[in-house]
C-alpha cells in the first residue's frame, strides 16, 4: 500500500508542480513583452505537457524506457477515448464548431512517424531529431495560420485571454509559481517511477503495462477534469482541438526529448498491439473532425466503454 501511496503522491505533486509552472511561465513572458500567441504556442503546449516530459524522461534515466513509450502511448489512447468519451455522456461535444482538420492531419502524420520509427526496434538519438524536427515545422505553420488568422480579422483588441494569465500578478508570485514548478516537477516525477516500477514488480507486470494504464491514466488527469468542467459548463466545443494538439505533442516532443536522453527500446507488444489501439483510435475520430457529427452521449458511452476494454486486454495478456 505505501508504493500506491506514495505513486499516488508524485502523481499530485507532478500535477499541481505542472500548473504552478504554466502559470509562472505565461506570466513572466507575458511580463517580458513575448506575444500572446507565442505564450500559447510554446509556453502553455511544453508547460501543460510538463508531467508527461517528466516521467518518460526521468523513467528513460532510471532505465524503466518500458515506462516512457508506455505514458506516451497510453496517454493519447486515453485522451481520445476517456477525455472525449467521459465529458459527452455529461454534454453534448458540438465538434461541428472547432475546425480542427489540420491539425487532425498533423496528428496522423505524426502517428504513422512514430510507428514508422517505432519498427526500427528502438528510438535512438537520431530518431529524437527526426520527432523533433516534425514538431518545430508543425509549431510554424501553426504559428504562420495563426499569425494570418488574427491580421484576417484586424483585431483591434488586446490579445486574446491565455489560462492562467493575471496581469496584476507580483512578481514574488510569479518567482514562487516557476520555483514550486521546476522543483515540484522532478521530485513528483522520481516518486511516481519508483513507485510505479515497484507495483510492476510485485504484481508480475511489465513497466509497459503500468506505463500504459496506471501512469498514463495519471498523467492525463489534467485534459480529463478540463474537458469535464467545460462540460458540465456546456462549453466543451474546443475539447476535441485540445485533445488533437495535445496528442501530437506527446507523439513528437516527449519521446523526441526522452530519446535524446537515452535509448528507448520499443516492446514487440507495442508493435502487435498498442501501437495499432492508438491509431485506431485517431482515425475513429475522423467523422467528428471532417464531418462536422457532434460527439453525443451514444458516443460518449462507445468511447469510454473501449477504452475500458482495452485496458482490462492489456492488464490481462
Amino acid at each position: 500500500m505505501l508504493a500506491w501511496a506514495l505513486a499516488a503522491l508524485g502523481l499530485v505533486i507532478l500535477l499541481l508542480a505542472g500548473d504552478a509552472l504554466v502559470k509562472g511561465a505565461v506570466n513572466l513572458s507575458l511580463r517580458v513583452g513575448i506575444p500572446a500567441l507565442i505564450v500559447s504556442l510554446t509556453v502553455v503546449a511544453f508547460g501543460t505537457s510538463a508531467p508527461e516530459l517528466l516521467v518518460s524522461v526521468n523513467a528513460v534515466l532510471m532505465d524503466k524506457p518500458g515506462l516512457a513509450l508506455g505514458n506516451v502511448v497510453g496517454s493519447n489512447t486515453a485522451n481520445i477515448l476517456l477525455v472525449l468519451g467521459i465529458p459527452a455522456i455529461l454534454s453534448r461535444l458540438h465538434s461541428s464548431d472547432c475546425d480542427t482538420r489540420k491539425t487532425y492531419v498533423f496528428m496522423l502524420i505524426a502517428s504513422a512517424l512514430f510507428i514508422a520509427l517505432a519498427f526500427v526496434g528502438v528510438f535512438t538519438f537520431w530518431s529524437g531529431l527526426v520527432l523533433l524536427a516534425a514538431l518545430a515545422a508543425v509549431m510554424v505553420s501553426l504559428a504562420r495560420d495563426a499569425h494570418n488568422h488574427r491580421r484576417a480579422e484586424r483585431a483591434a483588441g488586446p490579445d486574446e485571454e491565455i489560462e492562467g494569465a493575471d496581469p496584476d500578478m507580483p512578481w514574488w508570485q510569479i518567482m514562487v509559481f516557476l520555483v514550486l514548478g521546476l522543483v515540484g516537477l522532478p521530485l513528483g516525477a522520481d516518486l511516481l517511477v519508483d513507485n510505479a516500477s515497484i507495483i510492476a514488480a510485485r504484481h508480475g507486470v511489465s513497466d509497459s503495462v503500468i506505463g500504459l494504464t496506471l501512469v498514463a491514466l495519471g498523467t492525463s488527469l489534467p485534459e480529463l477534469a478540463t474537458t469535464v468542467m467545460a462540460a458540465l459548463r456546456r462549453q466543451a466545443d474546443v475539447a476535441l482541438g485540445n485533445v488533437i494538439g495535445s496528442n501530437m505533442f506527446n507523439l513528437l516532443a516527449i519521446i523526441g526529448i526522452a530519446a535524446l536522453v537515452g535509448p528507448v527500446p520499443v516492446d514487440p507488444e507495442f508493435l502487435r498491439f498498442d501501437l495499432w489501439v492508438m491509431l485506431g483510435a485517431s482515425v475513429l475520430i475522423y467523422p467528428f473532425v471532417f464531418k462536422g457529427w457532434d460527439i453525443g452521449r451514444r458516443w460518449g458511452i462507445a468511447l469510454t466503454a473501449f477504452y475500458v476494454v482495452y485496458v482490462t486486454l492489456v492488464l490481462i495478456y
